[in-house]
Protein backbone atom coordinates (compact mmCIF):
# COMPACT_ATOMS: atom_id res chain seq x y z
CA UNK A 1 0.00 0.00 0.00
CA UNK A 2 0.99 3.62 -0.49
CA UNK A 3 1.29 5.94 2.49
CA UNK A 4 -2.09 7.50 1.73
CA UNK A 5 -3.72 4.07 1.43
CA UNK A 6 -2.18 2.96 4.73
CA UNK A 7 -3.32 6.20 6.35
CA UNK A 8 -6.88 5.74 5.16
CA UNK A 9 -6.92 2.07 6.17
CA UNK A 10 -5.57 2.72 9.67
CA UNK A 11 -7.91 5.66 10.21
CA UNK A 12 -10.92 3.53 9.29
CA UNK A 13 -10.03 0.19 10.92
CA UNK A 14 -7.79 0.82 13.93
CA UNK A 15 -9.49 1.43 17.27
CA UNK A 16 -6.55 1.47 19.70
CA UNK A 17 -3.21 3.19 19.43
CA UNK A 18 -0.62 1.61 21.74
CA UNK A 19 2.46 3.71 22.44
CA UNK A 20 6.01 2.81 23.22
CA UNK A 21 7.12 5.30 25.87
CA UNK A 22 10.88 5.63 26.45
CA UNK A 23 12.22 7.62 23.52
CA UNK A 24 8.91 7.78 21.68
CA UNK A 25 6.76 9.85 24.05
CA UNK A 26 9.32 10.98 26.63
CA UNK A 27 12.91 12.18 26.40
CA UNK A 28 14.76 9.79 28.72
CA UNK A 29 18.26 10.94 27.74
CA UNK A 30 17.71 14.67 28.06
CA UNK A 31 15.77 14.24 31.29
CA UNK A 32 18.52 12.21 32.95
CA UNK A 33 21.21 14.62 31.73
CA UNK A 34 19.33 17.58 33.23
CA UNK A 35 18.80 15.73 36.51
CA UNK A 36 22.49 14.89 36.75
CA UNK A 37 23.45 18.50 36.00
CA UNK A 38 21.31 19.58 38.95
CA UNK A 39 22.22 16.88 41.46
CA UNK A 40 25.77 15.88 40.48
CA UNK A 41 27.18 18.56 38.14
CA UNK A 42 30.68 17.07 38.16
CA UNK A 43 29.39 13.87 36.47
CA UNK A 44 29.22 13.56 32.67
CA UNK A 45 25.44 13.37 32.38
CA UNK A 46 25.52 12.22 28.76
CA UNK A 47 27.80 9.27 29.53
CA UNK A 48 25.84 8.46 32.67
CA UNK A 49 22.49 8.37 30.85
CA UNK A 50 23.88 6.19 28.07
CA UNK A 51 25.52 3.78 30.53
CA UNK A 52 22.31 3.43 32.51
CA UNK A 53 20.27 2.75 29.39
CA UNK A 54 22.89 0.33 28.05
CA UNK A 55 22.17 -2.03 30.93
CA UNK A 56 18.45 -2.18 30.12
CA UNK A 57 18.38 -4.89 27.45
CA UNK A 58 20.89 -7.21 29.19
CA UNK A 59 18.92 -6.93 32.45
CA UNK A 60 15.65 -7.86 30.74
CA UNK A 61 17.39 -10.69 28.90
CA UNK A 62 18.37 -12.30 32.20
CA UNK A 63 14.71 -12.40 33.21
CA UNK A 64 13.58 -13.66 29.79
CA UNK A 65 16.16 -16.47 29.94
CA UNK A 66 14.82 -17.53 33.33
CA UNK A 67 18.01 -16.62 35.21
CA UNK A 68 15.90 -14.55 37.61
CA UNK A 69 12.18 -14.30 38.27
CA UNK A 70 9.82 -11.69 36.92
CA UNK A 71 11.21 -8.27 37.82
CA UNK A 72 9.70 -4.82 37.41
CA UNK A 73 11.67 -2.26 35.45
CA UNK A 74 12.04 -0.12 38.57
CA UNK A 75 14.04 -2.94 40.16
CA UNK A 76 16.03 -3.57 36.97
CA UNK A 77 16.86 0.13 36.74
CA UNK A 78 17.99 0.09 40.38
CA UNK A 79 20.27 -2.88 39.80
CA UNK A 80 21.90 -1.19 36.81
CA UNK A 81 22.23 2.05 38.78
CA UNK A 82 24.03 0.33 41.64
CA UNK A 83 26.43 -1.25 39.12
CA UNK A 84 27.38 2.00 37.37
CA UNK A 85 27.58 4.42 40.32
CA UNK A 86 31.19 3.51 41.21
CA UNK A 87 32.23 4.10 37.59
CA UNK A 88 31.07 7.72 37.90
CA UNK A 89 32.46 8.38 41.38
CA UNK A 90 29.08 8.07 43.08
CA UNK A 91 29.56 4.90 45.12
CA UNK A 92 29.07 6.99 48.27
CA UNK A 93 25.40 7.77 47.59
CA UNK A 94 23.06 6.84 50.43
CA UNK A 95 20.06 4.58 50.05
CA UNK A 96 17.76 7.61 50.06
CA UNK A 97 19.82 9.30 47.34
CA UNK A 98 19.86 6.14 45.25
CA UNK A 99 16.10 5.73 45.53
CA UNK A 100 15.54 9.33 44.48
CA UNK A 101 17.89 9.06 41.52
CA UNK A 102 16.34 5.75 40.42
CA UNK A 103 12.94 7.44 40.29
CA UNK A 104 14.19 9.90 37.67
CA UNK A 105 12.54 7.44 35.26
CA UNK A 106 9.21 8.44 36.85
CA UNK A 107 10.02 12.10 36.18
CA UNK A 108 10.96 11.98 32.49
CA UNK A 109 9.86 14.98 30.45
CA UNK A 110 7.62 14.57 27.42
CA UNK A 111 8.82 15.54 23.96
CA UNK A 112 7.49 18.96 22.94
CA UNK A 113 4.77 17.51 20.69
CA UNK A 114 3.65 14.61 22.89
CA UNK A 115 0.87 16.10 25.01
CA UNK A 116 -0.79 17.97 22.13
CA UNK A 117 -0.39 15.03 19.78
CA UNK A 118 -1.82 12.52 22.23
CA UNK A 119 -4.70 14.84 23.11
CA UNK A 120 -5.65 15.13 19.45
CA UNK A 121 -5.32 11.37 18.81
CA UNK A 122 -7.40 10.61 21.91
CA UNK A 123 -10.41 12.29 20.29
CA UNK A 124 -10.64 9.52 17.70
CA UNK A 125 -8.82 6.53 19.21
CA UNK A 126 -8.32 4.81 22.53
CA UNK A 127 -4.73 5.61 23.50
CA UNK A 128 -2.75 3.37 25.81
CA UNK A 129 0.82 2.83 26.86
CA UNK A 130 2.55 -0.38 25.86
CA UNK A 131 5.86 -0.15 27.66
CA UNK A 132 8.28 -2.36 29.51
CA UNK A 133 8.05 0.26 32.26
CA UNK A 134 6.00 -0.86 35.25
CA UNK A 135 2.53 0.49 36.04
CA UNK A 136 3.59 2.71 38.93
CA UNK A 137 6.40 4.26 36.89
CA UNK A 138 4.14 4.94 33.91
CA UNK A 139 1.38 6.39 36.10
CA UNK A 140 3.69 8.74 37.96
CA UNK A 141 5.24 9.81 34.65
CA UNK A 142 1.83 10.50 33.10
CA UNK A 143 0.66 12.48 36.12
CA UNK A 144 3.78 14.65 36.13
CA UNK A 145 4.07 15.19 32.37
CA UNK A 146 0.33 15.58 31.70
CA UNK A 147 0.11 12.56 29.37
CA UNK A 148 -3.62 11.94 28.77
CA UNK A 149 -3.77 8.14 28.54
CA UNK A 150 -7.08 6.31 28.44
CA UNK A 151 -5.32 3.23 29.80
CA UNK A 152 -1.91 2.26 31.21
CA UNK A 153 -0.72 -1.13 29.94
CA UNK A 154 2.67 -2.45 30.84
CA UNK A 155 4.84 -5.52 30.53
CA UNK A 156 3.92 -5.92 34.20
CA UNK A 157 0.34 -6.76 33.13
CA UNK A 158 1.46 -9.55 30.79
CA UNK A 159 4.52 -10.68 32.80
CA UNK A 160 6.50 -10.42 29.56
CA UNK A 161 8.74 -7.73 28.11
CA UNK A 162 8.56 -6.50 24.56
CA UNK A 163 9.29 -7.93 22.01
CA UNK A 164 7.42 -10.95 23.38
CA UNK A 165 4.24 -11.56 21.34
CA UNK A 166 2.37 -11.72 24.66
CA UNK A 167 2.67 -7.95 24.97
CA UNK A 168 1.40 -6.96 21.53
CA UNK A 169 -1.33 -9.59 21.39
CA UNK A 170 -2.18 -8.75 25.00
CA UNK A 171 -3.32 -5.27 24.00
CA UNK A 172 -5.76 -6.72 21.48
CA UNK A 173 -7.04 -9.19 24.06
CA UNK A 174 -7.54 -6.49 26.70
CA UNK A 175 -9.80 -4.55 24.33
CA UNK A 176 -11.36 -7.64 22.68
CA UNK A 177 -10.05 -6.66 19.27
CA UNK A 178 -8.30 -8.32 16.37
CA UNK A 179 -4.58 -7.48 16.27
CA UNK A 180 -5.13 -5.51 13.05
CA UNK A 181 -7.40 -3.15 14.99
CA UNK A 182 -4.45 -2.09 17.13
CA UNK A 183 -1.54 0.05 15.95
CA UNK A 184 1.78 0.36 17.74
CA UNK A 185 3.30 3.82 17.71
CA UNK A 186 7.05 3.76 18.35
CA UNK A 187 10.39 5.34 17.53
CA UNK A 188 12.12 1.95 17.30
CA UNK A 189 12.04 -0.19 14.18
CA UNK A 190 12.67 -3.45 16.06
CA UNK A 191 9.66 -2.85 18.32
CA UNK A 192 7.48 -2.13 15.30
CA UNK A 193 8.74 -5.16 13.40
CA UNK A 194 7.84 -7.44 16.32
CA UNK A 195 4.38 -5.87 16.53
CA UNK A 196 3.85 -6.30 12.78
CA UNK A 197 4.70 -9.99 13.07
CA UNK A 198 1.81 -10.26 15.52
CA UNK A 199 -0.58 -8.59 13.07
CA UNK A 200 -0.60 -5.06 14.52
CA UNK A 201 -0.41 -1.97 12.34
CA UNK A 202 2.70 0.16 12.78
CA UNK A 203 3.44 3.88 12.98
CA UNK A 204 7.04 5.08 13.19
CA UNK A 205 7.80 8.41 14.88
CA UNK A 206 11.11 10.16 14.22
CA UNK A 207 13.09 10.93 17.36
CA UNK A 208 16.55 11.76 16.01
CA UNK A 209 17.73 13.13 19.36
CA UNK A 210 16.65 10.16 21.50
CA UNK A 211 20.28 9.56 22.53
CA UNK A 212 21.13 13.26 22.72
CA UNK A 213 22.41 15.84 20.25
CA UNK A 214 25.90 14.31 20.33
CA UNK A 215 24.54 10.96 19.13
CA UNK A 216 21.92 11.63 16.40
CA UNK A 217 19.90 8.60 15.37
CA UNK A 218 19.14 7.49 11.82
CA UNK A 219 15.41 7.97 11.37
CA UNK A 220 15.19 6.95 7.71
CA UNK A 221 11.91 5.30 6.65
CA UNK A 222 11.81 1.52 6.53
CA UNK A 223 9.40 -0.27 4.19
CA UNK A 224 7.98 -2.55 6.86
CA UNK A 225 6.16 0.26 8.67
CA UNK A 226 2.65 1.33 7.68
CA UNK A 227 3.20 5.01 8.50
CA UNK A 228 6.29 7.19 8.97
CA UNK A 229 5.82 10.51 10.76
CA UNK A 230 8.10 13.29 11.90
CA UNK A 231 6.11 13.78 15.12
CA UNK A 232 2.97 12.80 16.97
CA UNK A 233 1.40 15.96 15.61
CA UNK A 234 1.96 14.76 12.06
CA UNK A 235 0.52 11.37 13.00
CA UNK A 236 -2.58 13.12 14.35
CA UNK A 237 -2.86 15.17 11.16
CA UNK A 238 -2.53 12.12 8.95
CA UNK A 239 -5.19 10.25 10.91
CA UNK A 240 -7.64 13.13 10.76
CA UNK A 241 -7.39 14.19 14.39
Amino acid sequence: MTDSENTSDIASTVKVLAFDIFGTVVDWHGSIVREMQTLYPDVDGDAFALAWRAGYQPAMARVMRGEQGWTRIDELHRGILDEILPRFGLAHLSETQRQHLNHVWHRLAAWHDSVEGLTRLKKRFIITTLSNGNIGLLTHMAKRAGLPWDCVLSAEVFKAYKPSPATYLGVAQVFDLNPSEVALVAAHHDDLAAAAQCGLRTCYIERPLEFGAQHPKDVSPQPGNDLHCSSLLQLAQKLGC
